[in-house]
């Protein structure tokens, strides 16, 4: 399997890529081996077929069927470029299908719609992301779906879907798998989307009860991620809506429809993406006000403690001074009543700084 690492969304410098020479960025354990699947439309049902060679390949392409070409793991790169040259897909559009990572792009160009998406999904905690990037191709008797990472079935729910329609799905409704497999990839977002936004929320209320470095560190990280997310949603707005504007034949009416309510939806992400931004900002601002207060707690316990002795400095210097005519230094009980006059001094200002709220805690965890 292939060891995913989280950022692999943003492509490096060349100075910064292992060696020196120009190639596609270094992936710890190499590639998936890939794994050729095909579906085939017939009038009386679904046929899925597993663990396709090339020769059998041919064999359902004879038969002229539409079908949905699968192929998960980008292992062998030969293998996948000569599928893709016995489905007659020019080189212009094999190259973004199968370099990575690619940026989101919608596109078409006589027959024949692009669409490269990442699959997103955590790590161990919220705030690491790790994308896997799928290209979707339309033809007009094939769809195509090239995915970097297999999984144990290729898009199961659409899959299962799919059987269960009556009729079975035919030659027209390529486009429209088209754009459900699309709206599949943008729905994954929204969950994303919620759990870094319950995150935030809890480093918020820990920023405003425990402020540590390490949240702000966090939260930092958390923005990062969400600069991820929205970098795969805000090029598809432009793009969709060019796509609507070319009346692309290969896509029918309903397919159009869904093509609208996708742009909808990617508003709504990106609506969403500004949000959460906004809470990092709130964790941020909530981060710089708790330590604000507790600094002001600290100022204000020390002015308590000037405040208090200042007095009592002042009694204490003028009776330290080694005068000869000073009354008060030949008196009995001069020094205990100095010192219960300077016990009343501090309780007198002790009080009066209480009333005034002075000791009051307003850094105290909520409970």
């Amino acid at each position: 399997m292939t060891r995913l690492d989280p950022g692999r969304l943003r492509s490096r410098r060349l100075g910064e890529r292992p060696g020196q020479l120009p190639s596609q960025l270094f992936i710890h354990g190499g590639r998936a081996p890939t794994r050729l699947s095909v579906l085939c439309f017939h009038p009386s049902g679904l046929e899925e077929r597993d663990g396709l060679q090339l020769d059998e390949l041919n064999v359902l392409l004879e038969r002229g069927l539409p079908l949905w070409v699968r192929v998960q793991g980008m292992g062998n790169q030969a293998m996948i470029r000569s599928v893709l040259d016995r489905l007659g897909v020019p080189e212009h559009f094999q190259t973004p299908l199968l370099d990575l990572p690619q940026r989101p792009r919608v596109d078409s160009s006589g027959d024949m719609v692009l669409a490269v998406l990442h699959r997103l999904s955590f790590a161990d905690t919220p705030d690491r992301l790790i994308g896997e990037q799928i290209g979707l191709l339309l033809l007009p008797t094939l769809l195509i779906s090239i995915e970097e990472v297999p999984k144990p079935s290729s898009f199961p729910e659409l899959t299962h879907w799919l059987s269960c329609l009556d009729p079975a799905p035919a030659k027209e409704d390529l486009d429209d798998i088209l754009h459900f497999l699309i709206d599949e990839l943008l729905d994954s977002l929204f969950p994303l989307l919620e759990q870094l936004s319950e995150l935030l929320e809890q480093l918020e209320e820990a920023a405003l009860m425990r402020p540590k470095p390490t949240l702000l560190n966090r939260a930092y990280t958390a923005r990062n991620t969400l600069r991820d997310i929205r970098g795969q949603v805000w090029p598809l707005r432009h793009q969709i809506m060019v796509l609507l504007r070319q009346n692309q034949r290969l896509l029918g009416p309903d397919a159009l429809h869904g093509f609208q309510d996708m742009e909808q939806r990617v508003g709504l992400i990106f609506e969403a993406c500004e949000l959460v931004r906004r809470q990092c900002d709130s964790v941020t601002e909530a981060y710089m006000a708790s330590i604000s207060n507790r600094m002001n707690q600290v100022m204000k316990t020390l002015t308590i403690v000037s405040t208090i002795f200042a007095p009592l400095t002042f009694i204490a210097g003028i009776y330290g001074m080694n005068f000869v005519n000073m009354p008060e230094l030949q008196w009995r009980f001069g020094y205990a009543a100095v010192v219960m006059f300077m016990l009343l001094v501090a309780a007198l200002q002790s009080y009066w700084l209480w009333r005034r709220g002075w000791f009051q805690d307003w850094t105290t965890g909520r409970r």
